[in-house]
């Protein structure tokens, strides 16, 4: 058997689509018996299926991982265990001894920036298929994404470049890439995404409060700030401040579009 890791200086890298390398492990009657680092040669989720294929690739273990990309290792006959995080070593010790277990789907993504996976996001890209002709292809569109109230968030018209990613690979958010599922080149739809089809509802266990005495360096945290702190595994996850009150810090692990509707007009330029 053949167990590939998402791979990251020693630990187990969190967005399986933008992985520069794997470890390959060959195990033989419930044992490593040798591993090898191997890049990604730079493909993305919609090659990284075949990639691992040909390298007779049995298992995959990785962080976040989209309901697109998973489809098609299972496609592959990979099996996926997601969800993982840590030294990639222990990770596969762990699971040679049954103790990990498949978090599903579980990458958090917006609409092609890079947020970490796998650290307690507020939802999951989702299971449901996504259906069209241009499923699996790599696209180029142009987008401006606001918010109900008209203010801009994102645009990459002001950016002068469109965004390329591969539809239904789980890259997006499910709502953006049902948009652009079926449509043609040069069309323009816009589109109004509920909570649901985007980054869900806030979860109230993504808030937490601690005391100060117990992260050094936070005394000068103030509310609204946005920080980084580190889970168990010492995987950096972002926060913001949300109170201060007496010796006690309050933090929301929450996506920051959380519990947002949205809405964006795009433009298909290209199919690749």
């Amino acid at each position: 058997m053949k167990i590939a890791v998402t791979y990251d200086q020693g630990n187990v890298f969190q967005h399986f689509g933008r992985t520069e390398e794997f470890k390959v492990y060959t195990v033989e009657d419930g044992k490593v018996v040798s591993s090898e680092v191997i890049g990604s040669n730079g493909v993305g989720h919609g090659a990284l299926a075949g990639l691992l294929a040909n390298q007779d690739i049995d298992v995959l273990i990785c962080g976040g991982m989209g309901g697109g990309a998973r489809t098609a290792l299972m496609n592959a006959g990979i099996k996926v265990c997601a969800g993982a995080q840590g030294d990639t070593d222990a990770v596969v010790e762990a699971y040679l001894r049954g103790e990990l277990e498949d978090a599903g789907a579980t990458c958090d993504h917006h609409h092609g920036e890079d947020h970490d996976c796998g650290n307690g996001g507020s939802h999951s890209c989702g299971e449901s298929a996504i259906m069209g002709r241009n499923v699996g292809k790599n696209l180029r569109v142009h987008y401006r994404g606001t918010f109900d109230d008209g203010t801009q968030f994102d645009s990459s018209y002001d950016r002068g470049d469109p965004l390329e990613f591969v539809c239904g690979a789980g890259m997006m958010i499910q709502g953006f890439d049902r948009a652009v599922a079926d449509m043609e080149v040069g069309q323009v739809v816009d589109v109004h995404l509920m909570p649901e089809e985007a980054y869900g509802m806030p979860n109230p266990e993504m808030i937490f409060t601690v005391p100060v005495s117990q992260l050094p360096g936070s005394e000068g945290l103030s509310v609204g700030q946005q920080v980084y702190l580190q889970n168990q595994m010492g995987q950096p996850f972002p926060v913001k401040v949300i109170a201060r009150e007496g010796d006690t810090i309050t933090f929301d692990a929450n996506h920051e579009m959380a519990g947002k509707a949205l809405n964006f007009r795009i433009e298909l330029v290209e199919v690749c």
